[in-house]
């Protein structure tokens, strides 16, 4: 028994063919959120009192410069995929594909100037 309708039969995988899999990375990345944040948190309530020195020790640390480049990205990556999904409920005809290009490049850029940041006090800037 086909329980697919007669469109999904004629067109093979719906309306785009990955909302299944851009649900379940959402999800994820909620997920992940939850351990990196809370990593995040107690890293900067050990650090408040510290200076400088002791802040660019720590993210020398490979470790903690992994862990806070992962607080940089999978944010970025949840905040693109909200985003996304917001433009692509609410915003309609000419305007929904520049929205979408111009969140991609926004994540992206933010993505990679706060890694770049943390690449550059990991190694000592």
């Amino acid at each position: 028994m086909d329980m697919r309708t007669p469109l999904k039969r004629v067109r093979g995988s719906g309306a785009t063919g990955e909302g299944t899999g851009h649900f379940w990375l959402q999800r994820l990345t909620a997920v992940a959120n939850l351990f990196l944040i809370a990593f995040f948190i107690v890293l900067l309530i050990s650090l408040h009192d510290e200076g400088y020195d002791t802040v660019r020790a720590a993210l020398a640390n490979p470790i903690v410069g992994l862990v806070m480049a992962l607080v940089v990205v999978v944010p970025c990556i949840h905040m693109r995929l909200g985003m996304q999904t917001i433009i692509e409920d609410y915003f309609h005809g000419a305007l929904k594909l520049p929205l979408i290009i111009l969140n991609t490049f926004f994540a992206f850029l933010v993505g990679a100037a706060a890694v770049f940041a943390i690449i550059k006090m990991s190694f000592g800037a």
